[in-house]
């Protein structure tokens, strides 16, 4: 089996993650499973994560609103 350093590995991680710890944007696995949000496709969806979910759950907030009126 042949082992290859990150530079030469033929089939490098392409995903980014946001950790919710540190504050940063990582590429890779770097930090704990446990304080990442992701993986995302790219360095900007990455930035962004918080902004996303924040958006998210105001959606879903919205549609259990909607939901709870209609009952």
């Amino acid at each position: 089996m042949a082992m290859f350093t990150k530079s030469e590995d033929p089939n490098p991680d392409t995903r980014w993650w946001y950790n919710t710890k540190t504050k940063q944007v990582e590429h890779g696995d770097i930090g704990k499973a446990i304080d990442r949000m992701g993986p995302y496709p790219d360095r900007e969806s990455a930035e962004r994560a918080l902004e996303a979910a924040r958006e998210r759950t105001e959606a879903e907030d919205r549609k259990d609103k909607d939901w709870q009126e209609k009952k």
